[in-house]
């Protein structure tokens, strides 16, 4: 890694303004301590009005080039573009000694994802990806639990991101073009996977189902993954545009207890509400959609202890960002733990295809 990068803010130049770079991206970056917005890359008009009105100090660009060509000027490229242009948007940003922060999924095959932590390791420079769902509330709540020992020996890990909307929105998210690599599989499975790994460690045996349920859709968007992991812990990942009714953000089941979670974490809400972080509730949820950790009795006829559950804190993503830049910290999510969990997501796409378990 080259040096730590000390003094002045942290000048960042955000490639992409929609759904990822307007209203996560801009808004974190702006939020957190030693970081500056410098640079908003669209060439979409409406958008360059939004991220002005937004950020009345940022400078706009059209294309990716014009940041590329004054890389002097800045210190950290983040890449919020669609799937398809991370990895020539990424390898581009570090071959011009930038340090890059890459949406998720990184890339589309874990092979691309290698091969981009080799190249910033080669220039010495931060590449990282932004899993930004392991700041969670639940999933930090989680992770409390089963540091403290409160399951017992875990057995099973029910994860869902369900959604209900029975008619295609479009775009590139939906598309059925290979290249775009759209569908839920790289989308919503990319968090429910990273979780997975992050929780239970690698796996051995990856069995996928990865269907088009609605009218008019081009990808999957009800799509099912069982993970065996090397721990022994069966994973059963679910993510969907098609429930009708929503099941449990988590359900996990242990030799003393389970833990049942309802709901989702509030921060996407608020930053797409426009509530900026502060020290004022951020992340916080009402008491009435606390988990419940108990056994022997459903939740939803209140068996269980409700468990208060960890605010949720998008924010120290970005602060692990620049503490890594500036203090040498680790790096919060490498590009080799993303190969990882697209790993997975390949052999899920396989089993999908071919209905057959896929041994990694």
């Amino acid at each position: 890694m080259t040096g730590p990068l000390t003094g002045t803010p942290l000048r960042v130049g955000l490639i992409g303004y929609g759904l990822a770079g307007s209203v996560f991206h801009a808004p974190l970056i702006a939020a957190t301590e030693g970081m500056t917005l410098d640079t908003v890359v669209t060439s979409n008009e409406e958008r360059q009005l939004q991220a002005r009105a937004e950020f009345p100090d940022v400078r706009l660009a059209s294309a990716p080039e014009e940041l590329f060509a004054r890389a002097d000027e800045l210190d950290l490229i983040v890449v919020a573009s669609p799937n398809k242009t991370h990895v020539p948007l990424a390898t581009a940003a570090l071959k011009a000694g930038l340090p890059v922060v890459v949406d998720k999924p990184v890339a589309g095959t874990a092979a691309e994802a290698r091969d981009l932590a080799a190249l910033a390791e080669e220039r010495g420079l931060l590449l990282s990806v932004f899993q930004n769902r392991r700041w969670d509330n639940d999933f930090l709540t989680l992770r409390k639990l089963l540091a403290d020992g409160e399951l017992g020996e875990v057995w099973r890990f029910e994860s869902r991101f369900e959604r209900w909307r029975p008619r295609p929105k479009g775009g590139w998210r939906e598309s059925g073009d290979p290249a775009e690599l759209g569908g839920l599989l790289y989308d919503l499975g990319s968090h429910v996977v990273d979780q997975a790994l992050v929780l239970f460690g690698p796996v051995t045996h990856v069995y996928a189902e990865a269907l088009i349920r609605r009218e008019g859709a081009e990808t999957d968007d009800d799509t099912f993954i069982a993970l065996t992991h090397a721990s022994g812990v069966r994973s059963h990942l679910y993510v969907s545009a098609t429930a009708a009714q929503l099941g449990p953000r988590f359900r996990v089941l242990g030799s003393q207890a389970g833990y049942v979670k309802y709901g989702l974490d509030p921060q996407e809400a608020a930053l797409r509400e426009g509530r900026r972080p502060g020290p004022d509730g951020w992340g916080e949820e009402e008491q009435a959609l606390w988990g419940r950790l108990g056994a022997g009795e459903s939740p939803v006829t209140g068996g269980g202890t409700p468990v208060p559950t960890l605010p949720g804190d998008y924010p120290a993503y970005y602060a692990a960002v620049a503490a890594a830049l500036r203090e040498g910290a680790p790096n919060p999510v490498t590009a080799l733990e993303a190969a990882a969990a697209l790993d997975v997501l390949e052999a899920a796409r396989r089993s999908a295809r071919d209905g057959v378990v896929v041994a990694l």
